[in-house]
């Protein structure tokens, strides 16, 4: 009972964050701030704490060769599928919540227009690190 009440919370969060805020890449570089000590983004990024998020957006869920994902998250990942900007958005308000289990991230991005605008940052890099 308590999966299907976090399913239809997501839901719910994901069709709420579709009428979300569009994102601005600049604002979002300094939000990725916050998420330097455990995530890498560019050319030649690695896994630290967290995956390297090259090319997050469209990629599919906890598929960072070399990392050791939480459980939640490898349980999480088929239903996720590839990240969207939706998903990513109710995603990084509360990992934890999101996947219906322990989430290694236990950072929280609360506010709305940080997500859009680090999701947007998130966007300008393909998977080899270059950018858009």
């Amino acid at each position: 009972m308590k999966r299907i009440l976090t399913i239809a919370g997501a839901a719910f969060l994901a069709l709420s964050a579709q009428a979300s805020a569009e994102g601005d890449a600049a604002a979002g570089e300094s939000v990725f701030r916050k998420c330097q000590a455990c995530h890498a983004v560019g050319e030649g990024a690695r896994n630290k704490v967290g995956p390297q998020l090259n090319g997050v957006v469209g990629r599919e869920a906890a598929s960072v060769e070399g990392y050791r994902y939480s459980k939640a998250a490898m349980e999480k990942a088929p239903e996720t599928g590839a990240w969207t900007t939706e998903g990513l958005m109710v995603y990084l308000e509360d990992p934890s919540a999101y996947l219906g289990g322990r989430s290694k991230m236990a950072f929280k991005l609360r506010d709305e227009q940080e997500r859009a605008d680090v999701i947007a940052y998130l966007a300008t890099f393909n998977a080899d690190g270059t950018t858009n």
